[in-house]
């Protein structure tokens, strides 16, 4: 008895030569730079991967990309749990497509520990923004990244630029450290609070506080306007006991209400006013520099760290040092620096 055919006779070639030009460098550059979303999200999960052949294709993208990146207005967006991120960044991108502006959300979800598994279900929460012609949604499992961003976010950002989008959001998943990573990677910080006068201000780092370039208290509506209002007060005054920013910029607090969009249009207000004043002052590009620098070392760190652990020499000598320093036979500086000694005569090799 025969097979049945196939619907179509060519569908074997089709999905091979689909598959060989999905290894190509220029299906993905070309893609881009062309503003194709699906070929951006093919290239951002290479990039994501761990694979050693995905990695050597990643770098070849952003080699490729990088001329056509670094135009767009990058902004940090942080806040606590329940503050209505997800719901603010869907208004507040709603808007800026209304101005006209093309918007990548790059929405960094926590992961799980044990399996690196994440829910991803920015995309759920922000499906009419998700739906905008000119918009582009990105969840990304943030896996054992320091303070819960994606390893990744940072070049992610460089192709969405590269496929044309202005705009690019980073939300971050509000757990610590995060912000001071997601703080080096932007223009303009924007921190989000709920309602709740003086209570709040003793839960909510200083640091965090001290780096936003807007405070910004969401939910100000119904019964909460009045609290929302007093928290406005409470934060504008806080603000004013920090040193002068190196921007020379002076951080707001506002009130608004996402879901009813009041006050929407006041936060770009102030996001144009600091972007005008920092390209005035040059502390625009000067951050900018600052920041590829800072990105450039934690790379070659990262990198080193990487071929450490990756050494056989150093993985087998690692158990038995491991072993002297739990039965106290070592100390951990004593077993830090031989390894380090066995790794740098290793590489002479």
């Amino acid at each position: 008895m025969k097979s049945p055919t196939a619907l179509n006779p060519h569908l074997k070639n089709i999905l091979a030569k689909k598959r060989k030009q999905q290894g190509d460098l220029s299906y993905y550059s070309k893609g881009i730079q062309q503003g194709d979303k699906v070929i951006l999200s093919q290239a951002i999960t290479i990039l994501e991967s761990t694979r050693l052949p995905d990695q050597q294709l990643a770098e070849q993208i952003i080699e490729k990309c990088l001329p056509f990146a670094n135009q767009s207005i990058r902004l940090g967006i942080t806040g606590t749990p329940g503050v209505g991120k997800s719901t603010f960044i869907e208004a507040f991108g709603s808007h800026l497509v209304g101005q006209g502006k093309k918007v990548a959300v790059l929405a960094v979800d926590p992961s799980s520990q044990i399996s690196g598994g994440s829910i991803l279900g920015d995309k759920t929460r922000m499906e009419r923004l998700a739906h905008l012609a000119n918009v582009f949604v990105r969840p990304s499992p943030a896996k054992s990244a320091l303070g819960g961003v994606a390893r990744k976010t940072r070049e992610t950002m460089m192709l969405c630029e590269a496929a044309g989008f202005d705009t690019i959001l980073v939300e971050t998943v509000g757990v610590g450290q995060s912000e001071t990573l997601v703080h080096s990677m932007v223009d303009f910080f924007l921190l989000l609070l709920l309602p709740g006068g003086g209570d709040e201000l003793q839960g909510i780092k200083r640091g965090i506080v001290e780096m936003a370039d807007l405070v910004l208290i969401n939910k100000a509506d119904g019964e909460r306007i009045k609290l929302a209002k007093k928290t406005r007060i409470d934060y504008k005054n806080a603000l004013h006991l920090f040193p002068p920013k190196a921007s020379n910029w002076t951080a707001a607090a506002l009130t608004c209400s996402a879901i009813s969009n009041e006050g929407i249009e006041k936060v770009w207000e102030q996001i144009e006013k600091y972007i005008k004043l920092t390209k005035r002052n040059l502390y625009f590009e000067s951050n900018r520099q600052q920041q590829a620098k800072y990105w450039l070392e934690a790379s070659i760190n990262q990198g080193l760290q990487t071929a450490f652990y990756q050494n056989e020499t150093i993985r087998t000598a690692l158990i038995k040092i491991e072993q002297a320093v739990l039965n106290n036979e070592l100390s951990p500086f004593q077993g830090a620096t031989q390894l380090l000694k066995l790794f740098k005569q290793r590489s002479k090799d």
